[in-house]
């Protein structure tokens, strides 16, 4: 785990986050959005035109997928000019609204127009560029990432964006997540990803294996987009009555510890207490998002916590537990016993 975040560990620390998503993991996403797209302009707005795979994705996909049109456009810093073919110091915008003869425009099908300002998604000029947009489609900085979401809900826009899942529990995430305002997406193989990062050592060791990538775990897609992974309905299998001793209540929580997805009881309809990663479970219709911790903000836990504790991690017998996210079941059986 050390080794797989270490990549991520340094993008906070140093604000070095031009990691480049790979071109098979996008594809794998986007297939289930095919519908979606027909008829939409789609902006990707942290993506170097020239060597984003976000870009060759859509560019290539342009007509099968039916889309209006195609903007992209990056933050231009010396550092990034280094790995780009775009060897102006000047922010740039593409915008490509079909035609090409080949399956994969040329410069010349495309229009090239350099920016104003540096191509920050956070400048005015970007953002005005984001009000033509229906979509957002993007890997932001993870060291940005609650602002980046802050900014798309500010403007109403839909997204698919990657982002990590420890960012389930930011403040400027949660209160969308439990509002149904944002999910996650399908997500990649295995719960983590590759990316090409030139700054970073390469530690990738898979069979996509590309030199400059680096592994980092827990990598998921975010999105507003419905789809049908959301509404499939979670099988459980376990019961809580009669197994009582393998859901112990919090020390500072008026709910029940669930350790992993899977042990989710059939037959409780209180307050349980379950990993993150639950949301790569989580069905609308299924379950309720009650709070979280209140380590993740003051208030997440909407009551739930014992407050003369003064402990905001959840605790079971004194010890403290990662984070959790409290749920209810809306549809438990009711127990035989």
């Amino acid at each position: 785990m050390a080794n797989e975040n270490l990549g991520l560990q340094q993008a906070r620390r140093n604000k070095r986050d031009e990691f480049y998503t790979q071109l098979p993991d996008i594809e794998r996403e986007m297939r289930h959005y095919r519908k979606f797209f027909r008829g939409k302009t789609v902006y990707c707005n942290c993506d170097d035109p020239f060597i984003s795979a976000f870009s060759e994705y859509f560019t290539k996909n342009f007509e099968f997928l039916g889309i209006k049109k195609l903007i992209t456009t990056c933050y231009r810093s010396q550092e990034i000019n280094l790995f780009s073919r775009n060897d102006s110091e000047q922010a740039i915008k593409l915008e490509y609204e079909g035609g090409a003869t080949n399956s994969l425009p040329s410069s010349s099908d495309m229009g090239v127009s350099v920016l104003n300002g540096d191509g920050d998604f956070r400048s005015d000029e970007c953002i005005e560029i984001m009000k033509e947009a229906d979509v957002v489609v993007t890997n932001p900085p993870f060291s940005l990432f609650g602002e980046f979401v802050n900014l798309l809900n500010a403007h109403d826009k839909k997204f698919i964006i990657i982002g990590h899942q420890n960012a389930l529990t930011y403040t400027a995430v949660f209160p969308l997540l439990r509002a149904n305002r944002i999910w996650l997406g399908y997500g990649f193989k295995r719960n983590m990803a590759h990316f090409i990062a030139p700054h970073y050592e390469d530690t990738a060791s898979d069979a996509d294996h590309k030199a400059g990538m680096i592994r980092v775990s827990g990598v998921v897609w975010y999105t507003n987009v419905d789809h049908n992974k959301r509404h499939e309905e979670m099988i459980l299998v376990r019961r809580y009555h009669g197994n009582e001793a393998a859901y112990p209540r919090y020390d500072n929580y008026d709910a029940v510890e669930v350790s992993k997805t899977q042990d989710i009881p059939m037959d409780y309809n209180g307050a349980m207490g379950v990993p993150i990663t639950f949301m790569t479970k989580y069905n609308p219709e299924q379950f309720e998002i009650v709070g979280a911790t209140e380590s993740e903000g003051t208030g997440a836990s909407a009551g739930l916590w014992d407050k003369s504790s003064r402990v905001p991690q959840a605790m079971v017998n004194g010890a403290k537990v990662y984070k959790r996210i409290f749920i209810r079941n809306l549809n438990p059986i009711e127990s035989d016993i």
